[in-house]
């Protein structure tokens, strides 16, 4: 149930609800960075809670803003600023995949609560000696100035209507500091527009875009993944340039900001619409996107509204995810730590002030309202990367001042979860104690269904009936080929190291001259065919285009469900474009006069995920069906369903004039853990249905059909 703060006065005593108060934010949901002061800017631009970014910049520079709105004026490069300029200091740069989901850097120095120093001496590469870093604002233990000092590059003119960027073409520009600049020059303006009419994000009806539904929010989450697994794979085949690092999460998050396809554009406190206790998010920017959290730097969100004139800031959400010394106790209960400080390489920081986010907290202490939580969790398959998880609404109990690990003062803030709530952050610290065994399972039959011939145990579960289990079947991990089919064009790779990028890898040269995975191993196209390594190739088993060769990465269970028999989900959260697993079976060359209920039949019609022109999809280059009723593995236990979250690709490994067709599962979108995997079993041909009778669909989505094949 969603809430709004803000009249002309406010009663201190607890809020009356039904009364609807005209809210002004401080900050909108594009993350724009406003003109400096005293400089003209746009009367439209609307207004954001960081200071104006007042440099350090060389003399004569312009200010860069990756995220400048089309009507807001980008500062002249003939305004002088007058602070002393000091030269990044160059740190490693994160992985784009696995590490950018930790609090995005900002593009821009910004203004920090103290005097700037005077100029420090520099080293012989232009390195400040007794350079300070602010760690004012952010999250997730980046620091004000990390965005250059890491290399970070933005495309001049991402997200602009207008530029056309070619493919072969690439042009370097200098910016400010002298950073590089990718102008990329490729056409993805053309592919962006077309990924927006697939999803119907053109146009958003303004009223579901100022309160939006969970269909909204999963439709403007999926395009940007798409968009920004596309703009890396375009990336990853011109190579890597050394000290740049792209950013694909923030350039197709600005991408879609400015086409104007986001979600619950109007603020609020308490719950946003359209967004479920317990989704998961792998970037900021896609919380900024959902209308969850605004600022994709920022630990704590807040809005103004007026009291007797003036104006006061309250908190709306905040992001914990170990930037700072949180700490929580069952789940139900959060410390969280004010933000402010500023941390020197000398590892002093200073004590930490009452104002920006830590006074809106503050406010809404002695308001009362509530504010939303959302966890930072270490991904596990990530050494420095999160995974943000929303945990409900909460209200502050208390605050206090403390002296920090660093001996300086910071703020406490005591949140406690407001019963009656799903399972969120709770949720992850159960499965957390069923890994750790510290606590068992509930209603497992079979702690391991496959006998060890996974590389991860799948138990078998039952909570809901007195079924024993499924009916008997051997359990293999891959297809059982009669007769592989024969390859003309026999190819295989020498990448001893294996398979990179922007080289002339015959096994990357037949996937369009792109190696289909990232580094992370996240499926970066659809509606095409996989080319992976086969046998013959002498890359190792680590290779990044072995990717559904290498074994399960996930800890599925099979699960009893109330009213479909058995299902499939997962213990781990899953990223979208993630493989899942094969679907592994007996092949055999007719479905149609077969009652088997357990067979993937390729030359069926599936809906595209992503709607692409006809003379651009692939279709399998052999059709293949496969039956899991006597052999198979956990591919064999998922159901259908109208809305699905899982498909199919399939994918091709060659081994000297063999070729071998197998089916791999990935995630269409990010599911929660123990959130069901289905597919949808698609449609036989006009000639074969007389065989397959219509089945009742129990799936009850939105969009259920009400039978399938």
């Amino acid at each position: 149930m969603e809430e709004s703060l803000g009249s002309d006065s406010v009663p201190s005593g607890p809020i009356d609800k039904s009364r609807v108060m005209t809210v002004k934010p401080l900050r909108c949901l594009i993350p724009i960075f406003p003109s400096h002061a005293g400089t003209s800017a746009s009367p439209q631009a609307p207004p954001f809670a960081f200071g104006a970014p007042t440099g350090p910049f060389p003399p004569g520079a312009a200010q860069f803003f990756p995220f400048v709105s089309s009507n807001e004026p980008q500062r002249p490069a003939s305004v002088p600023v007058p602070v002393p300029v000091p030269v990044p200091v160059q740190v490693p740069v994160p992985d784009q995949e696995r590490s950018n989901a930790n609090g995005i850097p900002s593009p821009v120095p910004l203004n920090s609560f103290r005097t700037p120093a005077p100029p420090a001496k520099t080293s012989g590469r232009g390195r400040p000696r007794g350079s300070t870093k602010n760690r004012e604002q952010y999250d997730d233990g980046y620091t004000q100035n990390d965005s250059y000092e890491n290399g970070f590059t933005v495309d001049a003119d991402d997200g602009s209507d207008t530029v056309r960027r070619k493919h072969k073409a690439r042009k370097i520009v200098k910016g400010p500091q002298g950073v590089a600049i990718s102008n990329s020059e490729i056409d993805i303006d053309e592919q962006v527009n077309h990924l927006l009419r697939s999803f119907n994000l053109v146009d958003i009806n303004t009223s579901l875009q100022a309160d939006s539904d969970h269909d909204l929010v999963q439709r403007v989450v999926m395009a940007y993944n798409l968009l920004r697994r596309k703009i890396m794979q375009l990336d990853d085949a011109k190579g890597v340039i050394p000290g740049i690092s792209r950013r694909a999460d923030l350039r197709s998050g600005t991408i879609l900001m400015n086409k104007g396809a986001r979600a619950n554009v109007r603020r609020r406190i308490g719950a946003v619409p359209g967004v479920n206790i317990g989704d998961v998010f792998f970037f900021r920017m896609e919380l900024c996107l959902a209308g969850l959290h605004a600022p994709i730097m920022a630990g704590i969100d807040y809005l103004s509204f007026k009291v007797s004139g003036d104006e006061e800031p309250i908190a709306v959400s905040i992001v914990s995810s170990g930037g700072y010394e949180d700490e929580e106790d069952d789940g139900e209960v959060l410390i969280y730590t004010g933000q402010g400080g500023v941390q020197r390489n000398d590892k002093l920081m200073m004590d930490q002030k009452l104002e920006r986010g830590n006074l809106a907290l503050e406010k809404s202490l002695h308001k009362g309202n509530e504010v939303r939580v959302v966890r930072g969790i270490k991904d596990g398959t990530s050494l420095t990367g999160k995974i943000y998880v929303y945990d409900g609404v909460y209200k502050l109990h208390e605050s206090w001042i403390e002296k920090g690990k660093s001996g300086c003062n910071v703020f406490k803030y005591k949140l406690i979860r407001i019963p009656g709530q799903p399972e969120g952050f709770l949720l992850w610290k159960s499965i957390q104690q069923w890994r750790d065994g510290v606590t068992t399972r509930v209603g497992v039959i079979l702690p391991d269904l496959t006998s060890g011939a996974e590389n991860l145990p799948i138990c078998l579960v039952n909570d809901v009936d007195s079924e024993k289990g499924p009916a008997y079947f051997t359990y293999c991990s891959s297809l059982k080929y009669a007769k592989p089919f024969h390859s003309s064009k026999p190819s295989s790779c020498r990448c001893s190291n294996g398979c990179q990028p922007a080289t002339n890898c015959p096994c990357v040269e037949r996937n369009s001259g792109y190696l289909p995975y990232s580094s992370g191993g996240i499926l970066l196209s659809h509606n095409s065919v996989i080319h992976e390594c086969g046998p013959s190739c002498l890359c190792p088993t680590t290779c990044r285009n072995r990717i559904s060769q290498a074994g399960l990465k996930l800890r599925l269970e099979v699960f009893r469900t109330k009213n479909k028999g058995w299902g499939l989900r997962s213990w781990d959260p899953i990223r979208a474009g993630a493989f899942i697993c094969e679907y592994a079976g007996d092949v055999i060359e007719n479905s149609s006069d077969s009652d088997d209920e357990y067979i993937l039949d390729t030359t069926r019609s599936f809906d595209s995920l992503e709607p692409v022109p006809t003379d651009e999809y692939v279709k399998p280059p052999f059709p293949l069906i496969v039956s899991a009723k006597n052999k198979g593995n956990v591919g064999r236990f998922m159901n259908h369903s109208c809305s699905p979250n899982v498909y199919w690709q399939p994918i091709v490994r060659e081994n000297e004039h063999e070729s071998y067709l197998h089916i791999g599962f990935y995630a269409i979108r990010h599911i929660p853990p123990l959130h069901e995997l289905t597919f949808n079993y698609g449609n036989p041909k006009a000639e074969k249905k007389s065989g397959p009778q219509r089945k009742k669909c129990l799936c009850e989505s939105t969009k259920c059909k009400g039978y399938f094949y």
